[in-house]
């Protein structure tokens, strides 16, 4: 892999890489200087005797500065391109540095109580409450929770739902037998009285049906008449047809011991033991399940209900002002607001988060490091050291220009407590 050019650097590289070369340029000027003033030490120090001082400092200041600029150009490449054992240290052990680093990060940063500790000492539910309590902040998830959404919906294939529906339903609905269950939740409603609600019902519905429609009962026995039967009588029958009708609902309607009641409290009793113990029942019940869930019209009505749901759903989620959004932001902010102040669901909800981030990181915290190992080793050696030369290389530079000044102050002492110890030197 080649080198990262300027060109396709970030830009906080690039202003890295203009810092490095002013240090850079800073050290070298340093060293230079030194070895300036050494020359004209060296010269007129038999002429002025103080500049010998000069000299040895000066001298001290030149070994300090090319010997850290040996230590910091050894890091990264070899110095002049000499092969000299143990340099160009990180394109040459890139590999056993990524390991290294991944293990590190591994035993001290992703051990499990490392990660409780942290995580006991931040409050996440409340923080996370009092962030999501916000409006703003809400709309942004939600926001984000519909475009995940949207994109899920699309990515599903249409026959590839049906045919999942499809398969539920057969497996849940069609596959189980109904006789059973049926009649015995039906036992169980006729023995509890419930559907006595749904006969009154019925009885209110028809007697509204009588009284608003009376005419309909005009000729609906009368014109079974001999043709020798006067008109009179035919109204009569026909207002005695209908009067007896109206009665006998009202009698219904009136006693809960009717015999019309009674006959429909047997019929459903009859009906919940036949559909558990008659098999002639439960199978007339399972070939009109069959009939019904085989029906190519039962087909068209679910793939047009899926694609109903499916626009209705992709419509709501892609406008912000729509009350499936707007319910969102308010079901997010209610939640806010109750991890901020309810104390008992903060406990919950930080024990959960502990915990959970606890078991990652013991179960998957050699994945996790080894994201930096298999990261180093797929680098270029040269992009590597350009990488870390980038990050580090300046604050390098500061030690060679460390170096040289405590290479002078170190070259003057030694010279100064040399003549003070020995006269004459």
């Amino acid at each position: 892999m080649p080198r990262t050019p300027t060109t396709l650097l970030s830009l906080a590289d690039q202003e890295r890489r203009r810092a490095l070369r002013r240090m850079k340029a800073v050290a070298l000027g340093a060293l230079l200087f030194m070895a300036l003033a050494f020359v004209i030490a060296f010269a007129f120090q038999e002429r002025i005797g103080w500049l010998s001082y000069v000299r040895a400092a000066a001298e001290g200041g030149m070994v300090g500065a090319l010997a850290d600029w040996f230590a910091v150009t050894a890091l990264f490449r070899r110095p002049l391109g000499l092969p000299i054992p143990h340099t160009a240290i990180i394109p040459n052990r890139k590999d056993e540095i990524g390991r290294t680093l991944g293990e590190f990060v591994e035993t001290n940063f992703l051990a499990a109580d490392v990660v409780r500790t942290k995580l006991s000492t931040t409050a996440i539910a409340r923080r996370a409450g009092e962030w999501l309590r916000e409006e703003p902040h809400a709309e942004r998830v939600a926001a984000e929770g519909a475009t995940i959404a949207t994109a899920v919906l699309n990515a599903l294939s249409d026959d590839d739902v049906r045919d999942l529906l499809t398969d539920l339903a057969r497996e849940h609905l069609v596959a189980p037998e109904w006789g059973p269950p049926a009649g015995a939740w039906l036992e169980k409603i006729v023995e509890s009285e419930a559907h006595h609600g749904a006969v009154d019902l019925a009885a209110d519905s028809i007697e509204r049906w009588l009284e608003a429609n009376a005419t309909s009962f005009t000729g609906l026995v009368s014109r079974r008449l001999p043709g020798w039967v006067p008109k009179l009588a035919h109204r009569f029958v026909d207002d005695t047809v209908y009067n007896e009708a109206l009665k006998f609902v009202r009698a219904v309607q009136a006693d809960p011991h009717h015999p019309a009641r009674l006959a429909v409290d047997g019929y459903l009793a009859r009906l919940a033991d036949a559909l558990q113990n008659d098999p002639a029942t439960r199978a007339k019940l399972e070939s009109a399940k069959a009939s019904l869930f085989d029906s190519p019209r039962v087909g068209a009505l679910a793939a047009e209900a899926w694609n109903t749901a499916k626009n209705g759903l992709l419509t709501s989620l892609a406008d912000p002002e729509s009350g499936l959004r707007s319910r969102a932001v308010q079901a997010l902010q209610e939640v806010g607001g109750r991890l901020t102040t309810d104390a008992a669901l903060q406990r919950r909800v930080d024990t959960w988060v502990s915990d959970a981030a606890v078991f990652l990181v013991e179960r998957y915290r050699h994945d996790i490091a080894s994201i930096i190992t298999d990261t180093v080793e797929r680098w270029d050696p040269a992009e590597t050291t350009e990488k870390i030369e980038l990050m580090v290389g300046r604050d390098l530079q500061y030690i060679r220009l460390n170096g040289t000044v405590v290479g002078a102050l170190a070259g003057l002492a030694i010279f100064t407590l040399a003549h003070a110890l020995i006269p004459g030197v």
